[in-house]
């Protein structure tokens, strides 16, 4: 492995950047619902929302979205809890020798 001289962090997988486009999506509906209360019209797409129904929609449709893939997206990050840990370990070991965890100490 190679040496860091920053503490670890998630790797980015192909599920968590799909989550991510979810979360940008849903974002997105959220920012049409919302514009469409502030200018009572679509002031980012000139046709969509056209009613306060459709408005509403938008903006709990992409809250929805925006939860659920906050949601999966921790849960990815959560798998790689051991592999991080490890790395973490490595990387006090290296960089912090007295700050190291005895396993005694647990």
């Amino acid at each position: 492995m190679f040496a860091t001289t920053r503490p670890p962090r998630p790797r980015l997988t192909g599920r968590i950047f799909a989550y991510a486009l979810v979360d940008v999506f849903g974002l997105f509906c959220v920012a049409l619902g919302a514009s469409w209360f502030a200018s009572g019209k679509g002031a980012i797409l000139a046709n969509f929302p056209t009613s306060t129904v459709e408005a509403v929609a938008s903006t709990l449709g992409g809250t929805v979205l925006m939860l659920w893939s906050a949601a999966r997206i921790l849960r990815e990050i959560a798998k790689q809890a051991p592999e991080m840990q490890a790395r973490y370990d490595a990387y006090i070991a290296a960089h912090h020798p007295d700050k190291v965890r005895r396993p005694d100490a647990e």
